[in-house]
């Protein structure tokens, strides 16, 4: 394929530029990006509630719209998947990105509006090639393919029959409207990249892919190495720049990177790949790593989203603009944007790395949850699985805690349950495979990465000897009162601990 970089170059460089605008001094884009949001909406039923028509700013718009979650919007939502136009953002919605849900829906549905499609997912997605493309001159990033791993439109809704409207994965909304022109520098093609059936759709993405002469690769980490492994195991290479010599970046997000890395750099000549992080979640595409060795993110200001941030230690505290935060502070993360969601907690919470310009790390969830493969899966989830599994089996359950197993090797991952039974079950095994499909019943996402065991093993069960919580509990300066040992956890700090103390007592 020849070289098109140089030809295309220019077009990713124009972001760049017009990233100056607002790089050192984001109030004045963010003030812009608000009165577009409110002027844009002043005709829709939410618009017309709170009275869009009479704001002119920040501190009319703060005092006039309250934060708003999912619960509080679930039925203006499911009524514009049914067609009803002008609800939250003006016109007819027919795309929604479905997502793990809140404590009173197992899913819940994201507009993709056209705007969003335009000023936030897709020009995200443009501004860390531009990144990328300006920190490395001499890449030849478009001598070949993109190896975009996307998912589909599998969903838990049940549409009318004639429906136009199209519910999944974010990525299959942005594969399904991408630019005609972006196929021509990207595999697999669109219908392989939508199928369902991840049993049918693995072998596909490896035929397809690997006779390609890609240079980059887009996806979930946890996602792709699945897919890279199946690459090795099919050809019988050591590793993947024997498959594609010209391989030079993966553009990730979703989970953190850090876990895999060590997986990654076995499969993968180190000097020869580099990692680009993004930031782009259902409701929008909100940051990119900026350099090469940064390891903060640049928020895009200019991408149809405005920002406000609610100190993680003073939760009750009233949020802040982007231009009024400080430098080393945790922040819980409130959106308006294109897609109709207004003064909305993402649940996400980041670090302020820097003012000037504007850069976060990704900090963690406003409460406690697992993510380490893209499962979101968050407390309600695991007490409603393990509380129907415990009246199923006649099991009692004093405490659990529950942390991710990480892929090694060619082992897949797993959630690794510690459990201190009162009344354990009859049959251990038996227990778990019933909690395991509890669980995909309670969250779509888990659901999907455990598909087939393709992604994610079955969940295994650790029997907590009696008192184990306690004596944790106790040696941390946390026994008594309301202390507790966190349901659920990101890493394996507490588990290992825990796993330790539980063979020496």
């Amino acid at each position: 394929m020849i070289n098109l970089t140089p030809l295309i170059r220019p077009y990713f460089e124009r972001r760049i530029r017009e990233s100056v605008r607002w790089a050192d001094d984001p109030r004045a884009e963010q003030e812009r990006v608000l009165l577009w949001l409110i002027n844009r909406a002043a005709s829709t039923e939410w618009g017309r509630m709170h009275d869009y028509g009479r704001l002119s700013g920040y501190a009319d718009y703060r005092r006039a719209v309250p934060q708003t979650s999912y619960r509080e919007i679930r039925e203006r939502m499911m009524r514009m998947i049914a067609g009803e136009r002008d609800v939250l953002w003006p016109g007819v919605t027919r795309r929604f990105a479905q997502s793990s849900g809140t404590s009173d829906g197992k899913s819940k549905y994201i507009p993709v509006t056209d705007d969003s499609l335009r000023l936030s997912h897709y020009r995200g997605g443009a501004d860390v090639v531009a990144r990328y493309l300006h920190a490395f001159p001499d890449s030849r990033l478009f001598s070949g393919k993109g190896f975009i791993l996307g998912g589909s439109f599998a969903n838990e809704l049940k549409l009318p029959a004639g429906s136009r409207v199209r519910v999944g994965d974010l990525s299959a909304n942005l594969i399904e409207n991408i630019n005609p022109l972006a196929n021509l520098v990207r595999v697999p093609d669109k219908a392989t990249a939508l199928m369902s059936d991840w049993h049918e759709k693995l072998p596909a993405l490896v035929e397809k892919a690997i006779r390609a002469d890609v240079t980059n690769i887009s996806g979930v980490p946890s996602w792709f190495l699945t897919v890279l492994r199946e690459m090795l195991k099919r050809t019988g290479a050591s590793e993947i720049h024997d498959i594609w010599p010209n391989l030079e970046v993966f553009f990730h997000g979703g989970i953190a990177f850090g876990p895999y890395r060590d997986q990654y750099d076995a499969i993968i000549t180190p000097g020869r790949m580099h990692y680009m992080e993004t930031y782009n979640a259902s409701e929008g595409f909100f940051a990119v790593q900026d350099c090469p060795d940064c390891r903060s993110m640049l928020l895009l200001m200019d991408v149809g989203t405005f920002y406000e941030f609610i100190p993680a230690d003073t939760p009750d505290a009233d949020p802040v603009p982007a231009w009024e935060v400080e430098p080393g502070r945790i922040y819980a993360l409130v959106i308006s944007s294109c897609n109709g969601l207004w003064r909305y907690p993402l649940g996400d919470t980041v670090k302020v790395e820097s003012v000037s310009p504007l850069r976060i790390t990704i900090a963690g969830r406003t409460k406690h949850f697992i993510n380490a493969f893209g499962e979101e899966v968050m407390v309600y989830n695991t007490d409603a699985a393990i509380t129907k599994a415990c009246a199923a089996t006649g099991a009692t359950v004093l405490n659990y805690t529950v942390a991710p197993v990480y892929t090694s090797g060619g082992t897949r991952g797993r959630h690794q349950w510690l459990i201190e039974f009162d009344n354990p079950p009859a049959d251990m095994e038996v227990f778990a495979s019933l909690l395991d499909r509890l669980l995909t019943e309670e969250n779509s996402d888990y659901q999907a990465k455990r598909a087939g065991g393709i992604f994610l093993d079955r969940l295994s069960v650790v029997s907590a000897k009696t008192g184990l919580f306690d004596s944790w509990l106790e040696a941390t300066g946390k026994l008594g009162g309301q202390r507790k040992v966190p349901r659920l956890s990101n890493d394996r700090h507490i588990m290992d601990r825990m796993l330790e103390m539980n063979q020496s007592l």
